[in-house]
């Protein structure tokens, strides 16, 4: 038999934890081998045709090695991502740093606890690490051609006013990992970007054109992601190897020390639309000294419980235990009818201008007050629609539209049969369009904040598929206040306010920032890794991304995720394997 490829370093995913920590071991001289079940996808390849659309989903049994994997649990639904850069490429490209009272060490009313092992002042070096590569820019307001942008003047002047009125909440200007403008220059859309390490891809990047499609794939490069910052630097070391398409499916404890890891091979370019039994891949086998395991909250704690059996030392107790959904709340501020401004129309424009997410309107948690009373914290941003998502939700609001095609066919066949002799056809086809004013006069609202991270994760024993027990009803008090905060803000916007209406016909939470699973602790008896990520009890083993968070951070969580792989892998790097580790 062979022996099997070696590395100082595997790292099982690509997204915040995994890039980074990639890069930093790579950077410190490590041999390091990424592997990413999804494809690499470089901009300009991102799927708008509706065919490619319809296959932009995660289920390879069913032939479709797309983007989005959605996770339906009982009672919550989560959407994550299949793709080399991880959530990177499907996020809002928000870089808030979590809030300095937010970490916090507390008992739950239900016999849990929220317990961070570290602190503002522990990050805040790497957050500023992680700053100097995915370099944050704020929407430049006050600009030509950026501020006649009426979705986000909209918000901000709704959120002011909403602010001024009420103690404790004050609305800023989020850092977004998109360019707008080279360093020292003015910003103009579409103008080439200046890399100071090229992009693996070698596509000539362009500073944001104000499409709207951040969640759907940034076809310009617009959009700092993983790929294109930590994941090309990693590469230019000439030190990591990139592998896409490979899914890990085990991993365990070498006898002489380190880890045996086994993943299968995804033949993309074959398989593609064909229903095929994954089982039956061939699976490969590499090994390695350390071992990174980031790939994402779910797929690091449905590994880690799928693997828990090789796993001696491991931390039992607490695998799969406190799971937050971030406080996730997505609603709508529908058919806005009023100014909120002189010169601020209820937004008649095209409502994908500009980023996905441009402000926040934060409000205070009892933590930063001191009162009880005021409740947990949470932040409520702006949002937009993609383009592919504004026509289907026109085509879904369809009012009237029997009338409208009566209407077109008889002026069609009056034509046609030589009674209407008007030759032009353009108004009668703006007509049985509609009004199409649904998706310009509306806008999403996420919200995010301090739920309660009280839910489990186990592992179905016949088919071994991941269970999730969590109750919104239990953040029933933060979720109330996070709503009224936001019936408040579309009703200042002129607005008709609805909450996600899958989450309330399918009675579930649905988020975009699941955290949890593998979580730290000050020790073995209250988590499954320390402040480091290392795994107590297996040398060499670290799990970064959002499964360690011990809690909810707050605002979005994936500037926190970078900037705890940064700080974990900086000690992963100077660590001799042999050498001390928390058992």
């Amino acid at each position: 038999m062979a022996t099997p490829e070696h590395f100082d370093a595997v790292v099982i995913g690509s997204g915040f934890g995994g890039s980074v920590s990639a890069f930093r071991l790579a950077e410190a001289g490590k041999q390091v081998c990424v592997l990413e079940r999804g494809q690499a996808h470089q901009p300009g390849t991102f799927p708008r045709a509706p065919h490619l659309v319809k296959a932009n989903f995660w289920d390879p049994s069913a032939g479709l090695y797309g983007m989005y994997n959605v996770w339906f649990f009982r009672h919550v639904g989560a959407l994550v991502s299949s793709a080399l850069g991880g959530g990177s490429q499907i996020y809002a490209s928000v870089l808030l740093r979590k809030d300095e009272r937010w970490f916090v060490h507390e008992d739950l009313a239900n016999g849990g606890y929220e317990d961070w092992p570290l602190g503002r002042a522990d990050l805040d070096p790497h957050y500023d690490n992680v700053e100097k590569i995915m370099t944050p820019q704020t929407f430049p307001s006050g600009r030509e051609p950026y501020d006649h942008v009426e979705k986000i003047n909209a918000f901000r002047i709704a959120a002011e006013r909403v602010a001024a009125r009420t103690p404790g909440t004050t609305v800023l200007r989020t850092p977004i990992a998109v360019t707008f403008h080279n360093a020292g220059r003015d910003p103009v859309p579409g103008q080439v970007i200046d890399e100071p390490v090229p992009n693996r891809y070698g596509f000539v990047r362009r500073t944001c054109v104000m499409c709207g499609d951040c969640v759907v794939g940034c076809n310009y490069g617009s959009k700092n992601t993983l790929d294109l910052t930590y994941l090309s630097r990693a590469e230019a070391t000439q030190r990591a190897v990139i592998r896409t398409q490979c899914e890990v499916r085990t991993f365990k404890p070498r006898s002489s020390g380190g880890y045996e890891v086994t993943y299968v091979v995804h033949d993309v370019a074959a398989r593609r639309g064909v229903p095929f039994d994954t089982d039956t891949l061939e699976p490969v086998t590499i090994t390695c000294d350390r071992l990174v395991l980031a790939a994402g909250t779910m797929g690091s704690t449905y590994l880690l419980l799928k693997n828990a059996a090789k796993l001696k030392n491991l931390s039992r107790a607490n695998v799969g235990t406190r799971f937050s959904g971030n406080g996730d709340l997505l609603s709508f501020a529908l058919m806005s009818t009023r100014r909120v401004d002189e010169r601020v129309e209820p937004w008649r424009v095209d409502p994908t201008c500009g980023p996905t997410i441009t402000h926040a309107m934060r409000r205070d948690d009892a933590l930063d007050t001191g009162n009880a009373a005021d409740g947990r914290g949470f932040y409520l941003e702006d949002a937009g629609f993609p383009s592919q998502i504004a026509w289907l939700v026109e085509g879904l609001n369809t009012p009237g539209w029997f009338g409208r095609v009566v209407r077109f066919a008889r002026r069609y066949v009056g034509k046609v049969f030589g009674r209407d002799l008007d030759t032009d056809l353009a108004s009668e086809l703006s007509d049985l369009l509609g009004p199409m004013s649904f998706s310009s006069q509306s806008m999403p609202l996420l919200g995010m904040g301090r739920d309660v991270p009280d839910g489990n994760f186990t592992l179905e024993p016949e088919r071994q598929r991941l269970q999730l027990d969590w109750v919104k009803n239990r953040s029933a008090s933060y979720f109330d206040g996070l709503t009224d905060a936001a019936r408040e803000l579309a009703t200042e916007l002129g607005a008709k306010f609805m909450v996600n209406p899958v989450a309330q016909l399918f009675e579930r939470a649905v988020t975009v920032h699941p955290l949890g699973g593998c979580p730290m602790g000050r020790d073995r008896s209250t988590g499954v890794v320390d402040s480091h990520g290392r795994v107590f009890g297996h040398p060499g083993f670290v799990i970064l991304d959002g499964a360690v968070m011990p809690g909810p951070v707050g605002p979005n969580p994936a500037f926190t995720i970078a900037a705890v792989a940064d700080r974990a892998a900086e000690q992963l790097a100077a660590w001799t394997p042999g050498a001390a580790w928390p058992v």
